[in-house]
């Protein structure tokens, strides 16, 4: 539950960032701040889901320690 919660959260602040840039009415300096807060949101949401993706292949795992790979149909 935590990594949700910390991707739902991360995703969320990378989304404002966006759109603060987005707006174009940010100073060099706030654009400069709130793109490397968009960076820092970016990666913990790419070791959420690499966490994530680490627990769906363990699920996957065949006895044999082989992975049995699935299409994920979300």
């Amino acid at each position: 539950m935590a990594i949700k919660i910390n991707f739902e959260s991360s995703l969320q602040k990378l989304e404002e960032a966006v759109e603060q840039l987005e707006s174009g009415d940010l100073t060099l300096d706030q654009a400069l701040k709130v793109f490397s807060s968009g960076v820092k949101q970016a990666e913990t949401c790419r070791k959420s889901l690499e966490k994530v993706e680490l627990q769906v292949e363990q699920l996957l795992q065949q006895e044999d320690g082989t992975l049995q790979r699935e299409p994920f149909n979300g």
